[in-house]
Parts: structure tokens; sequence; C-alpha cells
């Protein structure tokens, strides 16, 4: 281990402060993939049984973007098949948690692996091959100009494969709701493919457990990011995917909606906090 300076926290400190779970797997990772030592862009993967399609998803992330190198991070979500096996031999870092947490638990020790890992930049995508992973260069290209803090993948201004008319209406009115929340417009708010410095990551406040889409975009808007939207793909899932794990589209569009009013409660209150706290300071 490494010398720190007085107060300092370790990195075994702040395994141990992650939920119990997540701590073998963690201490597992660093030991092949040591902190510091990552490429300034990392791609992040949640992974719940995907063995027919993640291998072919890591494969076809470019190595390079912008001129900086590219590593991929799969965390595993509990995974019983073989998963984790297909995405280290395509070429990933895996982080293979033994028992299902949910997908915004897993992004959450995603986005800190990456960061400890030294990245600048974080992009994400699902593992099941519904997005073009050529399209990466596309939706870094703002933020490594320095135009944008986050960039968000839109399959409206894009191309939309999906063949399901109720996700399809769902993403249009759940993209109406959120432009009118946060006063920007959201073509997109379920999107898996996007990126933003790993800076948003550590500022903002990310509690929930499996809504995280929302939840991440709303509150880097709160709390000041620049926000962008660029065109991107979304096919149906290839053949030999498994079935969708978002449930009946009612049930899902029920929690998304919790997600969304959730998360623009909580930052709402923060900001009106913040400002308060501002104006006492200049009084």
């Amino acid at each position: 281990m490494t010398a720190t300076t007085p107060g300092a926290t370790t990195l075994e400190e702040e395994i141990l402060a992650r939920p119990l779970v997540e701590q073998a797997p963690v201490r597992e990772f660093f030991a092949t993939s040591p902190p510091g030592e990552g490429a300034p862009i990392a791609v992040v993967i949640p992974a719940y049984n995907e063995e027919p399609t993640v291998g072919a998803v890591v494969r076809g992330i470019p190595r390079e973007i912008g001129g900086k190198a590219v590593e991929v991070i799969v965390v595993v979500d509990g995974s019983d098949d073989r998963t984790a096996e297909e995405a280290r031999a395509a070429g990933a870092l895996v982080c293979d948690v033994p028992h299902n947490r949910g997908q915004g638990l897993i992004f959450m020790l995603g986005y800190w692996l990456a960061f400890k890992r030294g990245a600048e930049y974080i992009a994400t995508t699902d593992a099941d091959g519904q997005y073009d992973e050529t399209e990466f260069d596309r939706v870094l290209e703002p933020i490594l100009a320095g135009n944008a803090d986050f960039v968000n993948g839109s399959r409206r201004l894009g191309t939309e494969l999906t063949t399901d008319p109720m996700r399809h209406a769902g993403v249009i009115f759940f993209g109406f709701v959120m432009s009118t929340l946060i006063r920007q417009r959201i073509t997109d708010p379920a999107s898996g493919m996007r990126a933003f410095r790993t800076i948003v990551t550590q500022t903002v406040k990310l509690e929930q457990i499996q809504y995280q889409t929302s939840e991440l975009l709303i509150s880097t808007a709160m709390n000041g990011f620049k926000i962008s939207e660029v065109a991107t793909t979304m096919r149906d899932r290839p053949q030999g995917a498994t079935l969708t794990k978002k449930g009946p589209n009612l049930l899902y569009g029920m929690r998304f909606a919790r997600a969304i009013l959730l998360t623009f409660i909580r930052e709402r209150k923060a900001a009106r906090t913040r400002l308060r706290s501002e104006k006492t300071q200049n009084s």
C-alpha cells in the first residue's frame, strides 16, 4: 500500500466503506487493474446475464477516441451465466459482483472504479447490443472539445430501429416531462449511451438503485453542468440476447416517473439550500 498524507483515505478504507457485497470483487478488480493506471476514457458497462452479446459489445468499442486511449470496464451484476468470462475474453476489465444489486448501484460502482483508475471521461452503453458502439466518437466529441460536460445519445435525433410502440411513446412523453422540469430540451431521457466528464459523478448525488439514467441526467442539469444531445442509433435486441429486464411497460413507466419526480424534488430542495447559503454568505 502506498503511503498517504495525514488524514487521507487509503484505498482499503474506501473499499471497506462500500456495501459489504462489493468489497471482495473490488479488491479482486484492483489486484489486476491497479488504481491510477487506467486510460483517459473509460466505457462502463453494467451486465446481467448477457453472455450471448457482451463480447461483441466490448469488441465493438474503439480503443482510441479523439487521440485518447479507451478502456472498457464491465461490472457484472450477479449473473449466473458466463457474462464475466465473455467480457474478459473480449478485452474488458471485469468486476464480478456475485449478487444482483440493480443497475443503479452497479453504475455507481463502475463510475467509482473508472475514477480510481484515473479516467478523465466516462461513457456508458448497454451490454445487450442495442447501441452502435462506433458512435462513441460522436458522443464524446463535444466533451473532448470542451463544449459540454455531459452528452446524451438520442435515438429520436438519430435512428430508432426498435419495434415497441409503447416504449417509443414513453420516450416522447418522458422527454417532454424532463425537458419541462429542467428547462432544457431532452429528447431521449432513457438513453443508455452517454458520456460525461468524470467530475460529474464526483459532484452529483446518486442514490437510485435501478432507474439511474433519469437521476443522473436531472442531477447533472440541476448542478449547473452543460448538457448536449447527439444523434445515436438504437436497435432491437439482437438474436440470442436475453429478454428485457425492465418489466411490463406500465410498471416500468410508473417506476421511471417516480425516479424523475423524486430526483427533481431532491435537487430542487438542494438548489434552494445552496441559494440561501450564498445569500447568507453575501449579506
